[in-house]
């Protein structure tokens, strides 16, 4: 009998200018130290100037297709099996995808330096968007690492 309890998801409020849930997390893993105001300045002044790159009307359309483009859908995780460590390639549920694609895209904008958040922000976005840059060699090398060992999948579990 498992011991652990499937937890209950929350349900995260929309965020105020666009109504979408899926940007109300976006700004909720940006902000830092409880800053949401200023996590919300961030990603709305980065989403004007990712519309602007890329020429759209509609920016949470674009941001959700950068988002679509960063999600990986493979991973590898590590099994022990008879002494030795295997890695098995799995799939990627859901809300795992996003929340890996949001954090790749966060980490990465924020380590390059000398730049405002903002438009690092944005850039990366646009980068995401054109299917290119360091998120998406992020998300290629996971793919890359999972085909490698596919031998492996007979023991997932």
């Amino acid at each position: 009998m498992s011991r652990r309890r499937r937890a209950v998801k929350r349900q995260t409020a929309p965020d105020p200018i666009y109504s979408s849930v899926i940007l109300a997390k976006f700004i909720n893993k940006v902000m830092i130290g409880g800053k949401k105001s200023t996590a919300r300045k961030i990603v709305y002044t980065a989403l004007e100037q990712f519309a602007a790159k890329i020429k759209t009307e509609t920016p949470l359309a674009a941001f959700e297709q950068a988002l679509e483009n960063a999600k990986p859908s493979l991973e590898v995780k590590t099994r022990r099996i008879g002494g030795a460590n295997y890695q098995v390639p799995v799939e990627i549920p859901g809300d795992r995808r996003a929340a890996m694609a949001m954090q790749w895209i966060i980490t990465h904008s924020r380590s390059k330096p000398g730049r405002a958040m903002a438009d690092a922000l944005s850039s990366e976005l646009a980068d995401c968007y054109n299917n290119q840059g360091t998120t998406i060699k992020k998300k290629d090398d996971t793919h890359r690492m999972a085909e490698a060992n596919k031998a492996f999948a007979s023991y997932k579990w």
